[in-house]
């Protein structure tokens, strides 16, 4: 799902619009803490995972035994349950669980999940995973020409960035679709080469076919080539 509301909007009153699915596990930040919604996910029979806010209160209920402790480029170091603290626990009925994780690189950061079924260690790569969101926006605005707008008008700045997601997500198509083994940038890179050129996707890194019945020069291609006008 992709929408484009003003600064002032908040990102949970978009993430609300989502259609929930039964055993999906939902991954999101700070932003996203609302209760209502929360209760939401438990009650479509779907699960999330999330970081809770620094003022949010927690009630320790019972510690939970952890089998695995490592992951990749981090040690959980806690599994409890927990619960509200404050007056929001009646508008959140469901179990939680809090988790403390400690990165390789980024120091210590607190999960927490209404998932009781899968391990810790799992949890925590779910919520390590989210950074891709992340770095598809840096992507983007590194590579897609969004960086300046065209238009100033509402529905010209729409228009450029549905046109970059568009783009970026036919060009993961391609790339996916004939295995690509270079790296989305340069794959990026290559088509943009190539746009007025009839060329095989699957083919996009190799020197262009020559034609059989096209005149070929009888010069050297090292050697120079003056032009006179």
């Amino acid at each position: 799902m992709l929408d484009i509301t003003d600064a002032t909007v908040n990102d949970i009153e978009v993430g609300r619009q989502l259609r929930l699915e039964r055993g999906a596990v939902y991954t999101f930040d700070k932003a996203y803490c609302h209760y209502g919604w929360w209760a939401a996910i438990a009650a479509a029979g779907a699960s999330f995972v999330t970081r809770p806010k620094t003022s949010m209160r927690l009630a320790l209920l019972a510690p939970r035994s952890l089998s695995a402790t490592q992951g990749k480029g981090f040690e959980v170091i806690e599994d409890v349950e927990v619960r509200l603290a404050s007056k929001g626990d009646s508008r959140l009925p469901i179990p939680l669980r809090r988790l403390r994780v400690r990165r390789d690189e980024g120091g210590e950061i607190t999960l927490l999940t209404s998932d009781m079924a899968r391990s810790a260690v799992e949890i925590a790569t779910l919520y390590k995973g989210r950074w891709q969101i992340e770095l598809l926006f840096r992507w983007l605005k590194q590579n897609l020409r969004i960086r300046r707008f065209l238009g100033h008008h509402p529905n010209a700045i729409r228009i450029q960035i549905f046109a970059a997601m568009i783009a970026y997500a036919l060009v993961r198509i391609a790339a996916r679709s004939h295995r690509a083994p270079q790296t989305i940038l340069r794959y990026t890179q290559l088509i943009a080469c190539c746009l007025f050129e009839r060329r095989t996707l699957s083919a996009i890194e190799q020197p262009p076919p020559i034609h059989p019945h096209q005149r070929q020069p009888n010069s050297p291609p090292a050697q120079l080539r003056l032009a006179y006008t």
